[in-house]
């Protein structure tokens, strides 16, 4: 059994793919790619930790049918963080925020990235769409970004993050990028029109 950490598939919405300069001409298109490249990864046994906005609506324009279509097609076994779509389609999870340990590192999971944990190491989170891939939020925190925007819109190994933040800190201690650059917890951008 694997892990994996993904975001904001946003199944259905038409307009993401526009707001987002997502590369395909059609929703159907769109749901079809991210399926397959889901499951070209994903085993039915490994863990998907999903960072929010699984499918845009539900309700009169789905209602659980919907959400659970898409479901029963990916690969694994979902762990819901609830997106801000979330709160308008049939997914229910409850859930805002996850804190784990895992390969030696304390991480919180969250959908927003105002929503992170300053006083964790490593904070994933969904929302941002393309904007960037890791970013510090402060000097001992960082966060990544797990949207499939910036991964290709494939899930992503544990393994594949620790070599992207491994790669960022080496770039930031040779000056390539700021070590103070950090988010604006209010003002943060990237949410490409949601």
């Amino acid at each position: 059994m694997n892990y994996w950490w993904t975001s904001d598939y946003h199944f259905s919405h038409f307009n993401i793919i526009r707001y987002c300069k997502r590369p395909f001409e059609t929703a159907e298109e769109m749901n079809e790619t991210i399926i397959r490249k889901h499951n070209e990864r994903v085993k039915p046994d490994d863990t998907v930790f999903f960072l929010g906005d699984f499918i845009f609506k539900g309700g009169k324009e789905g209602g659980v049918e919907k959400y659970r279509q898409f479901e029963k097609r990916l690969n694994g076994k979902f762990i819901f963080i609830k997106g801000n779509h979330d709160r308008h389609n049939s997914l229910n999870t409850i859930i805002s925020k996850i804190y784990i340990h895992y390969g030696s590192k304390d991480i919180c999971m969250t959908h927003r990235a105002e929503d992170a944990d300053p006083n964790v190491p490593w904070n994933f989170c969904g929302h941002v769409h393309e904007k960037y891939k890791v970013k510090r939020l402060n000097e001992n925190s960082l966060i990544v970004n797990l949207c499939v925007e910036v991964w290709d819109y494939y899930p992503v190994a544990f393994k594949q993050i620790s070599s992207v933040i491994a790669t960022f800190l080496k770039d930031e201690k040779k000056g390539i990028q700021s070590p103070t650059e950090s988010i604006d917890p209010v003002g943060e951008v990237g949410d490409c029109g949601d």
